[in-house]
């Protein structure tokens, strides 16, 4: 009986993180920060991903990621620092209206308690996409957030869109 849970335990833990990467953000690099012996590294891990209500937008962030023994079984607690960079890549096009704050992409730190989010807004005065990256946790949540920012310009010849003109 013990064996039966145990498996099903571990195969639950293996595969949430493999079905959340399926539709997840690329995976650029990773950086061993921390050496562990026998077991997974402390790592940086950066990632990029394409905001799915903007054509012409990507955002690449860093995370970090626990190694051993914790973090070789999926459950360890991962930390909040993160950091942010978002950029034109393309002509921006918006596909629907959003509101201030709406989530462009969400992922689990931890098995329960803890999610990254990235969250967009639109600064009208300057035509700027406003991007924030943040961890929450169910009981405290947490300080540590980035933000960076995307002025709406002019791509070849296509005219700058105004995001004040997608806000809900």
């Amino acid at each position: 009986m013990f064996r039966k849970c145990f498996a099903a335990l571990f195969a639950l833990v293996v595969s949430v993180p493999m079905a959340l990467a399926a539709d997840g953000p690329d995976l650029i690099f990773k950086k061993s920060t921390v050496w562990k012996f026998l077991t997974p590294d402390h790592k940086l891990a950066t990632y990029a991903i394409d905001d799915p209500l903007i054509d012409g937008v990507a955002c690449h962030f860093t995370v970090p990621e626990k190694g051993g023994l914790s973090g070789m079984f999926g459950v360890a607690e991962e930390v909040s620092d993160v950091s942010l960079a978002c950029r034109q890549v393309g002509p921006i096009a918006f596909k629907e209206k959003f509101e201030q704050g709406d989530e462009m992409f969400r992922t689990r730190r931890s098995l329960v308690f803890k999610k990254t989010r990235i969250v967009r807004g639109c600064d009208e005065k300057r035509n700027t996409l406003v991007y924030l990256i943040y961890s929450d946790k169910l009981i405290e949540g947490s300080p540590k957030n980035s933000t960076s920012t995307v002025p709406v310009m002019p791509w070849g010849t296509q005219q700058a869109p105004k995001c004040a003109d997608w806000l809900k």
